[in-house]
């Protein structure tokens, strides 16, 4: 979240609570820390994509396999009302509303959000069993 402030073109309105979570498709890893943000920005969603990325970078992601271990992983979830897809990127994110782990988060922080593509609120979204992945709550939302 520091790195998101650090040179003027985003800023962090509010962070979720963090979650411990099991992984999602490869089983066969350590747990995952989950959490969510909500910003204002100034970039495009593209922009802002690249800016995740280099910050990724930043704090030493290496590229695996999907669904892998790995450092940190910032996802571009929404962008306003924005619906979007092309090689790079989907907007909104395509596995939103058949993961807890990022639904619980999301909600916590933007009950009203309306999904653009299913126009439903976010927390009205039910997911089946094998999208729980939410071990427990380790922290209280720090905004």
């Amino acid at each position: 979240m520091q790195k998101l402030n650090e040179n003027g073109s985003c800023k962090v309105i509010r962070v979720s609570s963090v979650y411990e979570t099991r992984p999602y498709g490869f089983q066969d890893q350590e747990n995952f820390l989950n959490a969510a943000a909500k910003i204002s920005t100034g970039y495009s969603f593209i922009e802002l994509l690249d800016r995740l990325k280099k910050i990724e970078s930043e704090l030493g992601r290496i590229k695996r396999n999907k669904w892998g271990p790995r450092e940190i992983d910032l996802d571009l979830l929404f962008f306003n009302e924005i619906v979007y897809s092309d090689e790079r990127v989907t907007i909104p994110h395509k596995e939103i509303t058949a993961r807890d782990f990022v639904l619980v988060p999301l909600c916590e922080i933007t009950p009203e959000l309306i999904h653009p593509a299913l126009n439903i609120k976010i927390c009205d979204i039910c997911i089946d069993e094998s999208g729980h992945c939410i071990i427990r709550k380790l922290t209280d939302n720090i905004t």
